[in-house]
């Protein structure tokens, strides 16, 4: 490895550089994926409706600060407003339209969150082959200049300019592949999330609504 380095010139410790700040991330963000796919949404969408038919919100709400993930941590902040607002005077639609738009502007940090960190992960896979590319250029450079030097061919001189220039761009392609394959991997993820958070907000807006509104016919 520390041979490798040194034939590849100074170009190398960027690439090294590169390469465990995007095996950093891809184990970062395997370990949050894998932690929110263990959670059940759709169980605990069906736990919280439960708890909600029984009037039982606060409970509702400890159950979601419990679960924890983006989709519950949404959840969370909807019934917590519902909680607020439950005692009011205010009609179903004003209550939905409030608990609608705090569950909005919080599922865009709980979305930020699932993406955190992919930027790098997209900065890597675009700049290894760059420093790759520049490692290719200063090799044949130093080849070139080794040519001058000796006032003609000389396969010896020549030798350690050209593979400066094959290493980097080898290693430059290689940490790239293996960035970019989990990169567009963790954005089909994050979308999935995404999807189960609108999903979420939407069934938990309809059934407080229909609750609510059962409860004012009655009343």
């Amino acid at each position: 490895m520390l041979e490798w380095m040194i034939l590849g010139g100074s170009m190398m410790w960027f690439l090294l550089a590169c390469s465990l700040a995007g095996l950093a991330v891809v184990l970062d963000r395997f370990w949050a994926f894998w932690r929110y796919s263990r959670v059940d949404n759709r169980a605990l969408r069906a736990n919280v409706f439960k708890l909600l038919r029984q009037e039982k919100v606060v409970e509702a709400a400890n159950l979601c600060a419990s679960t924890g993930g983006p989709v519950a941590a949404v959840m969370l902040v909807g019934l917590q407003t519902y909680h607020r607002h439950q005692g009011t005077a205010s009609r179903s639609e004003s209550i939905t339209a409030v608990m609608k738009e705090a569950m909005q502007d919080y599922s865009a940090a709980a979305i930020s969150s699932v993406e955190k960190r992919l930027v790098v992960m997209s900065l890597v896979a675009n700049a290894a082959p760059l420093f790759g590319m520049c490692g290719t250029v200063t090799g044949m450079i130093t080849a070139f200049a080794a040519m001058s030097k000796a006032k003609g061919m000389d396969a010896g001189l020549v030798a350690g300019g050209i593979s400066e220039a094959l290493i980097t761009t080898a290693a430059g392609l290689l940490i790239a592949l293996f960035v970019v394959f989990p990169y567009w991997y963790f954005v089909g993820k994050s979308e999935q999330v995404t999807l189960e958070i609108d999903e979420s907000i939407g069934q938990l807006i309809d059934f407080v609504a229909i609750e609510l509104e059962n409860k004012e016919r009655a009343s």
